[in-house]
């Protein structure tokens, strides 16, 4: 009954090592030890669930983590509409505190954001427009919105 154990280990120590990596490539591994835990559980000898775990750790890598990768990317990046935080960046925003590099409010579509200058030598007062640059937090970086400035 050592043998399972050993699989559930190997697959604890690949699934903890996985969210230091975030790649989502050592947990396909995991789920293939914790498919040959089940195997020796079973019976199994040492070759099959070392098979298990080879063909098990292969499918998920080849199925299982094209799909997850595709559902990562961004909207912007897949060709679909942002939302979210995706939306909000590259939005035009109303100052309404003074934004500089330390402080500062903005409202966008209708909500207050917190804000801070993207180039920390711009200072914009109340009334101006800016675009968002980048979203940080609950932060909006912004810069001088040169399209409707004029």
């Amino acid at each position: 009954m050592e043998q399972p154990l050993l699989w559930i280990v190997l697959g604890v120590v690949l699934a903890v090592a996985e969210i230091f990596t975030t790649t989502l490539f050592l947990l396909m591994f995991a789920v293939g030890a914790f498919a040959a835990a089940g195997a020796a559980a079973l019976g199994a000898p040492v070759g099959v669930q070392a098979l298990v775990f080879a063909l098990v750790s292969a499918l998920t890598v080849l199925v299982a983590r094209p799909t997850i990768q595709r559902h990562r990317r961004s909207a912007v990046e897949a060709g679909e509409e942002p939302f979210g935080v995706e939306a909000i960046e590259g939005t035009t925003a109303l100052v309404l505190e003074q934004v500089d590099a330390d402080a500062g409010m903005v409202k966008i579509d209708g909500e207050l954001w917190t804000a801070r200058s993207y180039d920390a030598t711009q200072v914009f007062v109340p009334g101006d427009r800016v675009r968002v640059i980048q979203v940080r937090g609950a932060t909006v970086l912004v810069w001088r919105d040169d399209v409707s400035a004029g």
